[in-house]
């Protein structure tokens, strides 16, 4: 298998990055020309640049990547060194990663695919003016073909890095979502509660058992309950993942009471034919409130207008 890449989770190794140059017509002969062509490059670098940031701070939505002079300082740094490897002559495993990185970098700060593309044309533009006004028009025609290849070799890898940092980060948003979506609550020693709300798929399912089962061994629970009073729709699914979550909840040592069901859930299970007795149930989460201090020993006792916490008697 060949090595993933850090920044986009491709596989590349010297094969991939062949396809894809072969894909772009990207040949040894263009990377020569190109490599050919590094001191007039290195002659015109420095405007090419200047004209590069001219572009980005005239405008809005790119000028706000650049707060200061010294951020400007070093980014016209980077760039330059940026562009001269268009002119290496080289199309290696660490050419594409550094391309990738660079990608990467842009979609962290927030500079979009359509800025970046926008900058690219800009080098395009300056270049195709030297080579034509420096060069014998075939010559400079063959000079900016070859440099349009590996142009457009670097934008598929850029989408890429962009796409796969775009991806993990919604990834990682969902994530999140669902760890906020299953808080599992000690509301008192060895007792848990789980507030159900909105949706019950699969995914959310299994995110609720891990969950669960994860909390009564960190907490050495023996009682949890789950309410599901903030659940639009009970259906077989849902009634079957409470089912397995209680007989995995079981075997740790500890019961499920399961709260919040109204009269239209409780027609709805008893019409699927799903059998909950495993799990205790009850309509108001209150009731399993109570009914969880009783199952460790506890009781709540009313005392001149308040409620107290005591050992049950025997």
């Amino acid at each position: 298998m060949s090595p993933r890449n850090s920044t986009t989770g491709l596989e590349l190794d010297d094969t991939t990055i062949r396809s894809r140059r072969d894909y772009c017509e990207l040949t040894d002969d263009d990377l020569v020309r190109l490599r050919s062509l590094r001191g007039l490059a290195e002659n015109h670098a420095d405007r090419i640049i200047e004209s590069l940031y001219e572009l980005m701070l005239s405008r809005e939505h790119t000028r706000k990547f650049f707060p200061d002079e010294a951020t400007i300082a070093r980014v016209k740094r980077l760039q330059r060194k940026y562009f001269l490897e268009l002119f290496d002559g080289r199309c290696d495993l660490e050419y594409v990663e550094n391309r990738l990185l660079v990608g990467a970098v842009h979609e962290r700060i927030g500079l979009g695919p359509a800025w970046y593309l926008g900058t690219y044309r800009r080098y395009l533009d300056s270049l195709h003016q030297y080579f034509y006004a420096e060069l014998a028009a075939d010559e400079a025609a063959a000079a900016f073909a070859s440099l349009q290849k590996l142009v457009w070799f670097d934008v598929s890898l850029a989408m890429d890095a962009y796409i796969f940092a775009n991806s993990d980060a919604i990834r990682r948003h969902q994530a999140a979502l669902r760890e906020l979506s299953t808080p599992v609550i000690l509301v008192h020693d060895r007792i848990l509660l789980l507030p159900l709300v909105g949706t019950i798929d699969s995914q959310r399912a299994q995110q609720v058992m891990d969950t669960v089962l994860l909390r009564i061994v960190e907490e050495k629970a023996r009682c949890i309950i789950i309410d599901i009073a903030g659940v639009p729709v009970v259906d077989t699914n849902v009634a079957d993942h409470l089912v397995k979550t209680t007989a995995a909840v079981r075997l740790l040592g500890a019961q499920t009471i399961l709260t919040g069901i109204s009269a239209q859930v409780a027609r709805t299970i008893v019409h699927l034919g799903v059998d909950i007795t495993t799990m205790h149930t009850l309509s108001r989460l209150q009731d399993g409130i109570e009914l969880a201090l009783r199952l460790v020993g506890k009781a709540i006792r009313p005392r001149k207008g308040s409620a107290r916490l005591a050992p049950r008697e025997s």
